[in-house]
């Protein structure tokens, strides 16, 4: 049997996310599909198999990607995401000059070039330039990887997919999906948009809010907790300049407070990035810290250490957002996809438990899953 067609995506922004992304549509070959296989929560999800995704286009800023095929792009500097599938063939897509904006934070010019970004010097696309290669290529999703903090950048290309009428999934804090105004305008043009910052497959926010649910669940009072993260791959390097780390933190915090029994005061929680490692590339170790009371009032403490690879941490969630996207685009379904949205992301419109949010997620698969069809 095979699927019903397959599924174009444009990439805003060819990082490690992207790299472990496209690395990963190779490596689930639908022949390891029909193993027992790892790292997916949907090895066919509504009739999709992440071999059913193609990239189409591309856009970067970068010049060691720009005018390079997005197969080899993925591998360049300062992309530091470990090699899981080092075949990837050229696909014939070339990474295109993106529009800057925002996306380029000045301080990371002081540090290596290895380790940060250098600006390609190419004219910037204008919004007609990406509206026209959505077009040209066929995408039917957008999906936004650009640098924590790219505010103006996030909005520009949300733009471009409206006009250009295809989906757009949002994996970064910038509030898109859950900005009322932009939410309408994608539900009048009948596309679907998941958002906002993607979390990852099981990261330091779904960890935190696990343990936090389990707290409320089992009656333990939460007093105080935090969540210190240290990495060494280019976002953290990004997130050095504080000023582009407020929506950050605010999807992160919003995201464990949507769960506890009671809302926390703000200086009793910290959640978000704390340094930058170069040594550590793309591995992400984060702590968090506990405190509260039991019965009787008598105190308890949890402390807990996880390191992760970033990047493909985040990759199979991605893999699903974009089956889930399509699924919509194929039913006509438009506006925010509030399941999707409140399991596979940090700052949903609407926040809900994980097991809600869960069957949320299986309950739209259910209802917009498409038909098999002969080979």
């Amino acid at each position: 049997m095979k699927t019903k067609g397959g599924i174009r995506i444009a990439i805003a922004g060819v990082g490690n996310c992207a790299s472990a992304l496209i690395q990963g549509l190779h490596y689930y070959t639908p022949a390891r599909g029909a193993e027992d296989v790892v790292g997916l929560m949907h090895e066919s999800l509504g009739g999709y198999r992440p071999s059913d995704i193609e990239v189409v286009a591309a856009f970067d800023i970068d010049a060691r990607k720009v005018g390079t095929d997005v197969s080899r792009a993925i591998f360049a500097r300062p992309n530091c995401v470990v090699t899981f599938q080092p075949e990837v063939p050229d696909s014939g897509v070339t990474v295109r000059m993106g529009a800057v904006l925002d996306g380029l934070s000045e301080h990371m010019a002081a540090y290596d070039p290895q380790r940060t970004f250098v600006r390609a010097d190419a004219p910037e696309s204008t919004k007609a330039d990406i509206v026209a290669e959505l077009r040209r290529s066929g995408a039917q999703i957008l999906l936004n990887y650009l640098p924590v903090g790219s505010e103006q950048a996030a909005r520009f290309y949300a733009e471009c997919a409206l006009e250009a009428g295809v989906g757009f999934i949002n994996n970064i804090p910038v509030f898109i999906a859950s900005d009322p105004e932009f939410a309408s305008r994608f539900a009048a043009k009948g596309l679907p948009i998941i958002g906002d910052d993607i979390k990852s497959q099981l990261g330091a926010t779904i960890v935190h809010r696990v343990l936090t649910d389990l707290f409320a669940k089992r009656g333990v009072k939460l007093l105080r907790t935090y969540q210190l993260n240290t990495g060494g791959n280019t976002d953290f390097l990004n997130m050095k300049n504080q000023q582009r780390l407020e929506s950050k933190k605010t999807s992160k915090t919003e995201a464990v407070q949507a769960v506890a029994k009671v809302r926390m005061e703000d200086e009793t929680i910290h959640v978000g990035p704390s340094d930058y490692v170069p040594w550590q590339n793309d591995n992400k170790v984060c702590f968090i810290r506990m405190e509260g009371q039991l019965f009787g009032n008598v105190p308890m403490e949890l402390e807990l250490r996880l390191s992760v690879q970033d990047s493909p941490n985040s990759a199979g969630v991605a893999i699903d957002m974009i089956r889930c996207c399509k699924l919509a685009l194929d039913h006509g379904v438009g506006g925010v996809l509030a399941g999707p949205s409140a399991y596979f992301c940090k700052h949903p419109p609407v926040q809900y438990t994980d097991d809600e949010a869960h069957e949320l997620v299986e309950a739209f698969i259910e209802t917009y899953a498409v038909q098999a069809v002969p080979a």
